[in-house]
C-alpha cells in the first residue's frame, strides 16, 4: 500500500525494515527517494507503528497528500531545512515517531526531535525538542502518526523559537513545545500558528531564498509554495505563489513554476537577512532581572 501511495506521489521505496518506538513497540521505517540513487540527505524517512491501518478511507487521503508535499521537498536542496519569521535557519531532524505518552504522568503525547542552526557555518548549536500533544488536542488529529502531524508539530516548533521560548546550545536537555487547542480552529477546522500580513508573507520568502537556497543550497531553487509554510503563516499556498511572481518581476527572485532562488538584488541584502538571524538568535537566550543578579530581592 506504501508503495502503490509513493509510486502516486513520485518516489520510490527504498527500503523496509523493523523498528522500536520510545517504548520498545514494533513499527515499520521506510526509507523513500525520488530516484533508487539519491543521496542520504535526499531521502525521506517514514516511520509508522505496527498497529497503523494504512487502508482506512479516513487516512489514506491525508497520507497520500503528505507523500506528494514530501515529493516536492526533497527537490529542494535540503530538504530538512526551514526558516523563521523572526530570521532564524534550522534544520528538523532525529523526530522519534510516533507519539508516546508522557512517562512524567501529564496527560500528554510526546514526540522527541532536534533542531539545529543552519547559518552556512555548520554551527554545532541545537535544541532537543520534546513536542508534547495534550489529550484533548488528539482527538482533532486522524492519528498519533507521523504523516498526520508533522507539519503541526515542525510549525509549533517553529513558533516556539518566534516567542523566544527555544534555547539553541551546545548541549543540554530536552525543551518543552507545547502543543495545544489554541493552535486550532474546530470551527473553521484549521491551524493558526501567527497572524502575518503582505509585508510579513514577502520578507518571509526572501529569507527563504536567501538562507535556503544561496546559503545551504549554492542557489539551487527551493520549493516556494510549500503549504508548510502556508499553515505557519496562515496563508495558502497559491498566496505564496502568488506574491513569489511579484518578487519575481521586481528582480528578488529567479522563478520557474513553485521553486525559486535569489537573484544579486536579494543577495545584496545578505548583511540584513545575518543581522536578523542574530538578534533572532539573542530572543532566545534567557535573560535575567539584574537587581536579582546582584541580590536586590525582597524575599
Amino acid at each position: 500500500m506504501l508503495g502503490k501511495a509513493a509510486h502516486e506521489a513520485g518516489m520510490t521505496v527504498l527500503s523496509a525494515e523493523a523498528g522500536t518506538d520510545f517504548n520498545n513497540r514494533p513499527t515499520a521505517q521506510f526509507k523513500l527517494a525520488l530516484s533508487p540513487d539519491a543521496p542520504p540527505e535526499k531521502t525521506l524517512k517514514l516511520e509508522l507503528s505496527d498497529a497503523f491501518d494504512f487502508e482506512k478511507p479516513d487516512l489514506l487521503p491525508e497520507m497520500t497528500t503528505h507523500l506528494r508535499e514530501a515529493a516536492k521537498r526533497l527537490r529542494n536542496p535540503r530538504p530538512d531545512a526551514y526558516v523563521t519569521l523572526a530570521g532564524l535557519a534550522i534544520s528538523l531532524n532525529q523526530f522519534a515517531w510516533p507519539f508516546h505518552r508522557s512517562t512524567s504522568g501529564a496527560d500528554t503525547y510526546i514526540v522527541h526531535g532536534v533542531a539545529h542552526l543552519e547559518d552556512g557555518t555548520q554551527s554545532p548549536l541545537h535544541a532537543k525538542i520534546a513536542a508534547s500533544m495534550t489529550v484533548t488536542f488528539a482527538e482533532i488529529v486522524p492519528a498519533p502518526e507521523q504523516p498526520y502531524a508533522e507539519t503541526f508539530i515542525y510549525n509549533a516548533v517553529r513558533k516556539t523559537f518566534d516567542q523566544g521560548q527555544l534555547e539553541l546550545l551546545k548541549s543540554g536537555n530536552r525543551q518543552p513545545v507545547p502543543v495545544t487547542t489554541r493552535y486550532y480552529s474546530r470551527w473553521q477546522k484549521k491551524f493558526f500558528f501567527t497572524d502575518t500580513d503582505d509585508a510579513s508573507r514577502l520578507e518571509f520568502l526572501e529569507l527563504k531564498a536567501y538562507w535556503l537556497s544561496h546559503v545551504l543550497g549554492n542557489d539551487q531553487p527551493v520549493w516556494i509554495a510549500d503549504p508548510r509554510d502556508a499553515q505557519y503563516l496562515n496563508t495558502t499556498a497559491d498566496e505564496l505563489k502568488r506574491m513569489a511572481v511579484d518578487l519575481s518581476k521586481q528582480g528578488i527572485l529567479t522563478l520557474s513554476d513553485d521553486y525559486a532562488a535569489p537573484t544579486p538584488t536579494l543577495l545584496a541584502r545578505a548583511e540584513e537577512y545575518h543581522a536578523r538571524l542574530h538578534a533572532a538568535l539573542d530572543i532566545t537566550k534567557p535573560t535575567f532581572n539584574e537587581e536579582m543578579r546582584a541580590g536586590h530581592t525582597n524575599m
